[in-house]
């Protein structure tokens, strides 16, 4: 069933395949399970089970503003829940840009279901440090600020996110909107609040301590520099870095659809690294 209730959230979910060993698949920024739909696909036909989801507050799935932790640690505390509903842990986790530092984040969290990490277009620099918390917080907190939670509703975002679940609207309309305004404030100091470079939020001191099997395949934009990718590499003891044949652009964001072409590519490169690293294989 694509809902399933996890830590007392609704959360809209998918398995492709039935049978391998399982990846977690996660998309970026605050883009639907869609975003790694084929590539989910494309990886379970090779004969691993691949689960995408969208994550609380972000597509079809129950939007529940509060927390005590940040929302990357809510989100990753929920993905570890939902796979062990599974049977799945443990298992690798992956994904691009956002999806790479939840993964990331599981693995801080909950070493023990982490069977190795495949991360795609890592995040980090001045650029994306200026870019990322008004697109995830501050634009969503101004809106607050001007029209309540009316307004809130009426962002882009906010109106897929209620279209795809008409229940999500009369939660955030009971909401106080200085609570609102509050949490959100509050996630994104948290955001803000590590390193920059070369993951955003990520010391190197953590990334130094790694033991386990790391595949990175670097981005080719502002936000997601090939640079950010090579780095992690370079501190990560062990990691496989394995770039795709593109070179980097001076554009703001490149869309994980337009790396379309190079899906099989991608495939072959995760499917050999779960192989070469299952220990049930």
């Amino acid at each position: 069933m694509p809902y399933l209730n996890i830590r007392s959230v609704d959360l809209f979910h998918e398995v492709h395949g039935e049978r391998g060993p399982w990846l977690a698949l996660s998309s970026g920024g605050r883009h639907r399970h869609l975003e790694m739909a084929p590539l989910a696909r494309s990886i379970a036909e090779q004969g691993f089970r691949v689960l995408v989801h969208d994550r609380r507050n972000v597509g079809a799935s129950e939007i529940r503003i509060a927390g005590d932790d940040s929302e990357e640690e809510i989100w990753a505390d929920d993905l570890q829940a939902l796979m062990a509903h599974h049977g799945a842990l443990p298992a690798f986790f992956g994904g691009s840009s956002a999806g790479a530092r939840l993964s990331m984040m599981v693995k801080r969290r909950h070493p023990e279901a982490v069977r190795g990490l495949l991360l795609m277009r890592v995040t980090g620099g001045s650029f994306a440090a200026g870019r990322l918390p008004g697109m995830y917080y501050g634009q969503f907190i101004e809106a607050a600020e001007r029209g309540g939670m009316a307004g809130v509703c009426e962002t882009e975002a906010y109106r897929e996110r209620l279209a795809l679940n008409p229940g999500n609207r009369a939660r955030l309309m009971a909401m106080d909107p200085a609570e609102y305004i509050r949490v959100m404030s509050y996630w994104r100091a948290r955001f803000m609040s590590g390193p920059i470079s070369p993951v955003m939020g990520v010391p190197e001191d953590e990334l130094r301590s790694y033991r386990l099997p790391v595949l990175i395949v670097p981005g080719n934009d502002r936000t997601h520099s090939s640079a950010n990718g090579r780095g992690a590499a370079d501190l990560i003891p062990g990691a496989e870095l394995s770039p795709l044949p593109i070179q980097d652009q001076d554009v703001d964001l490149i869309a994980f659809g337009d790396w379309k072409e190079h899906l099989p590519l991608l495939t072959e490169k995760f499917c050999g690294f779960m192989r070469r690293n299952d220990a049930n294989g």
